[in-house]
């Protein structure tokens, strides 16, 4: 196709010119099946994953607030998606099988999935709607003397998985984890059935 941003065959061309407008479900916003392509949406879940984690860096390095055992829990699942989905879209772009391509975008889901759940679990423990793991929550052990008390303060850990260093509209970073995670599930959820 003449002007488009993406590389496009006879049949995907002719596929878009019969695609028909669909809305979405918010504020009446028009969409296209086309705007779901695996290549552009496997890039897309890397750029916002980058993003992600370039936050987390932010807060950690930037603004000192030091992550607690949970939050880099969570960092794992976007280490492993972004170069899966760069590899996803590296693959789409050039003419993989799309069942191959598929079955990448469903493993990105999955991965994201994960970590929305991540999130999900630490934003409760910071709600205390459940009890965290004990060596970032809960009450902290009682002290004994001498060699004992050492080895306390050596394996005690400062920074708690039960406060949220920070919040905006009442969500921590665990929570908005949690949407960003499940916003891109969705995406690569998407893109694996047109893939």
């Amino acid at each position: 196709m003449i002007g488009s941003a993406f590389p496009c065959d006879a049949a995907c061309a002719k596929e878009s010119a019969a695609a028909a407008p669909v809305t979405d479900g918010t504020l009446g916003t028009r969409m296209t099946t086309r705007t779901l392509r695996p290549a552009p949406a496997a890039v897309t879940i890397a750029a916002i994953g980058v993003a992600t984690i370039l936050g987390a860096y932010f807060f950690q390095y930037v603004l000192k607030l030091a992550p607690c055992p949970l939050c880099l829990e969570q960092r794992i699942p976007y280490y492993v998606a972004i170069p899966l989905a760069l590899l996803v879209a590296i693959a789409a772009a050039r003419g993989a099988p799309a069942a191959v391509v598929r079955a990448g975008l469903v493993l990105l889901a999955l991965i994201m999935l994960v970590s929305a759940g991540l999130g999900v679990y630490h934003a409760g423990i910071e709600w205390k709607l459940w009890p965290g793991p004990t060596e970032c929550s809960g009450s902290l052990p009682t002290l004994g003397g001498g060699g004992d008390l050492l080895r306390q303060i050596e394996t005690t850990s400062v920074v708690r998985c039960d406060e949220a260093a920070w919040r905006l509209f009442g969500l921590s970073l665990a929570g908005y984890n949690a949407l960003i995670s499940l916003v891109l599930a969705a995406i690569a959820g998407l893109a694996a059935r047109r893939g």
